[in-house]
């Protein structure tokens, strides 16, 4: 069977999620925290950069760790820092720069830090502090999610953060600086003076450029688009700044990628300038399919959580790159990604979530595949993921050792995989266990092909039931019954 690349497109066990992908050379890099599998909290304490031919999308491989926590002279064990959302830039000097927000003990505190290496995938050595022309820390604004850019030679670095506070949780008079000082001086360890002093305010996303050494700033950084408490009135009304700045440049435009008020969605807005008059463009992706044929957020197709990540022209085409939520929780992120179209007036429609990804087209209905490659799973009344383990049952992807299966599904959950190409007659074969007594209904693009019964074996089995259609479909696998059951694996035959 020809190898095929899937969503997630790095292996099952591998979190990388906050993807910034670049081409370098004749490989693309993907540069992201480091999520553990199973894990209880966001990013562990070192970077792993991932590579795959830019002519060869299925073949991703990493040479190790990239950098440490512990190479940062700023950290220490006591303060348990985490290592956040980077990017990488080629200096005019030939090298690669890795910056990066150095934060922890449940504080976005840390300052803005560069690692430099001689190869894209590192590894890095500490470079230092990203710092104001008199020597000391960058701390204008809030000092988060760096993104960079080589812009002709002129490295431009971009960053912020804002609160993103859910519309039902806003109380009816509205929400005032007041109101958000003390959280502010919590999680940023701002003095309330700082705070009052920024006629801007300190949320929102930020520009500023930086000298050649790769560390100063040449002036004050300025704001280029809102958080949410400042976006009444502007474009970005409703889709306002909250995290992840990500930067590209497309002919003669810059589109800046973050993601949103909303937290399950890339956005994306334009200007003709690197540092100012940027205007709503639209959302790129949402990883629970929310604004797709107008789908509102009650009816997310997988639980949501944040997302972040941004776009890359890989070999001729256009994908946008993501993370979706695993294990309960938004601890555990896989890293996605979609073909997207840039069409000529520079905008971007929304894509959806698909299971194949950076294929380059359907995947084929030959051989065997992971359950959890799935692109939506629900249950009719999936949440959106806080920072806290989700102990009600529902459908969600887990592992145990090195099994990973979908769990949790029990009556009235759909699970469905965009797209299989089918061309004969074929056996789809399901192997499953569970404490389940009911039936497994299998539909291609929505059209019953039948249904197996299931009864309870908490052993690894499988069930088989034909498939006659042809053409690209999608694949959804939906459950009625009592009790629940774990999907492990699917696979494909032909007579």
């Amino acid at each position: 069977m020809k190898r095929q690349v899937y969503n997630p497109y790095l292996p099952l066990n591998v979190c990388i999620p906050d993807g910034e992908p670049h081409v370098f050379g004749d490989r693309v890099y993907v540069y992201g925290s480091h999520d553990q599998e199973g894990g209880h909290d966001f990013c562990v304490l070192d970077y792993e950069v991932w590579s795959a031919p830019v002519d060869d999308l299925t073949n991703w491989s990493c040479p190790g760790v990239a950098y440490r926590a512990k190479q940062d002279p700023d950290w220490n064990e006591q303060r348990g820092y985490a290592m956040y959302a980077p990017d990488c830039v080629r200096g005019n000097d030939g090298k690669y720069y890795l910056y990066y927000a150095l934060a922890g003990g449940g504080m976005f505190t840390g300052n803005l830090h560069a690692a430099v290496s001689d190869r894209p995938d590192g590894p890095f050595a500490y470079h230092g502090c990203v710092r104001n022309p008199d020597g000391t820390p960058l701390t204008t604004f809030i000092t988060f999610d760096p993104a960079v850019i080589n812009d002709d030679g002129v490295i431009r670095l971009y960053y912020g953060w804002s609160l993103a506070v859910p519309p039902e949780r806003v109380p009816a008079g509205g929400v005032s600086m007041n109101m958000l000082k003390p959280v502010m001086m919590q999680l940023f360890e701002k003095s309330a003076e700082e705070i009052d002093g920024t006629p801007e305010g300190i949320m929102g996303a930020n520009t500023v450029e930086l000298e050649n050494d790769m560390l100063t700033v040449k002036r004050r950084p300025v704001r280029i688009a809102p958080g949410q408490f400042d976006a009444g009135g502007t474009s970005f009304a409703g889709h306002a700044f909250f995290e992840g700045s990500s930067i590209r440049k497309i002919g003669d435009t810059y589109y800046f990628i973050y993601s949103s008020e909303h937290q399950h969605e890339l956005c994306y807005a334009t200007s003709r300038c690197p540092d100012r008059d940027f205007v709503f463009g639209g959302v790129l992706v949402s990883n629970g399919d929310i604004g797709m044929q107008g789908r509102k957020k009650e009816d997310r197709l997988m639980m949501t959580g944040n997302n972040h990540g941004s776009i890359a022209r890989i070999n001729g085409q256009w994908y946008v790159f993501y993370h979706r939520q695993t294990h309960l929780n938004t601890f555990s992120r896989q890293g996605c990604a979609e073909k997207i179209t840039i069409l000529p007036d520079g905008s971007i429609p929304q894509v959806e979530m698909t299971s194949c990804g950076l294929n380059g087209g359907p995947l084929l209905a030959e051989g065997v595949y992971p359950a959890s490659i799935c692109c939506n799973l629900t249950n009719g009344h999936m949440p959106h993921a806080d920072q806290q383990d989700y102990r009600e049952p529902m459908p969600h992807i887990t592992h145990e050792g090195q099994a990973h299966f979908i769990s949790g599904i029990a009556d009235g959950t759909c699970v469905r995989y965009k797209y299989f190409a089918l061309e004969e007659d074929t056996t789809l074969t399901i192997t499953l266990r569970g404490q389940a007594h009911g039936e497994l209904h299998v539909l291609l693009d929505e059209k019953q092909q039948g249904a197996v019964g299931i009864d309870p074996d908490t052993a690894w089995h499988s069930v088989s039931i034909p498939l006659n259609a042809r053409g690209t479909c999608a694949l959804s696998l939906q459950y009625q019954g009592e009790g629940s059951l774990d999907i492990q694996e699917m696979s494909f035959s032909h007579s």
